[in-house]
């Protein structure tokens, strides 16, 4: 999912991207709403937020969802500053780094949310802050390495992209349906995906409050070792069957 980028990539793995960053996503989305009432996985409420403060002169809001904004902001700068610095020696590390960054930050506040968070409007703005910067984090990866065509938390965007692609692959003169096709698949997974993690997260928080943000690493953890597995295969094969891995060298 991780190694490969924009033009390599199959529709298997823009598929299997759009679906486990969606369901990410939806999860953040809805406990941050449960928890926090606010989005975290997008920034569309806060930017009309902003406006509506500017017009009120509530100074002391206009800053914070100011803030908010620049932490999401923040995320996307830091995920594509982090893969252009890592390039150059692997793909794989530049692409992990941005969701290992991510876990650490989901982490932080699953722990704080359930251990010291006593619900005051200091907290609250904190941990917002902190998701939004985790949701920049993720969609800034999973657009770079698609090559824009994946943003598991951008859902105007999508709506606007799969009502064109539609059109197209409907119109008798569009000449490449297949890879509109493909892109409305991704975008019909996205969408599901999301929706699925909302109703998830909604369930499990309304159970097990902010422990529920604990399960999320796990899913980002297995986007990572996902691209390790044909390695560890084949290190594994080596060691116990040496003899055919020389057989077939010389072959």
């Amino acid at each position: 999912m991780l190694r490969q980028p924009q033009p390599k990539r199959s529709l298997k793995q823009n598929l299997m991207l759009a679906s486990s960053t969606a369901f990410v996503a939806g999860i953040i989305d809805v406990v941050g709403l449960l928890a926090f009432l606010a989005f975290t996985s997008n920034v569309t409420g806060h930017v009309a937020n902003l406006a509506k403060n500017i017009l009120q002169q509530d100074l002391s809001d206009v800053v914070i969802f100011g803030v908010w904004l620049c932490m999401f902001m923040m995320g996307s700068f830091t995920s594509s500053f982090t893969v252009r610095s890592l390039k150059h020696i692997s793909t794989y590390k530049a692409h992990s780094a941005p969701i290992i960054i991510e876990i650490v930050v989901l982490l932080f506040v699953a722990f704080y949310g359930n251990h010291f968070y006593d619900e005051t409007i200091e907290e609250r703005r904190i941990v917002i802050g902190a998701l939004l910067f985790a949701m920049g984090l993720q969609n800034g990866l999973v657009s770079n390495i698609s090559g824009g065509l994946i943003k598991s938390t951008h859902l105007t965007g999508l709506f606007t992209d799969l009502g064109s692609e539609l059109a197209d692959w409907l119109h008798p003169r569009t000449e490449n349906k297949e890879v509109v096709k493909n892109k409305i698949y991704v975008r019909v997974t996205i969408l599901t995906f999301f929706i699925f993690g909302g109703v998830v997260g909604g369930y499990c928080f309304n159970l097990y409050e902010f422990k529920v943000l604990y399960f999320v690493p796990v899913i980002l953890l297995t986007i990572l070792y996902y691209d390790l597995l044909p390695v560890l295969y084949h290190k594994v094969f080596q060691v116990f069957y040496p003899k055919k891995q020389k057989l077939s060298k010389t072959k």
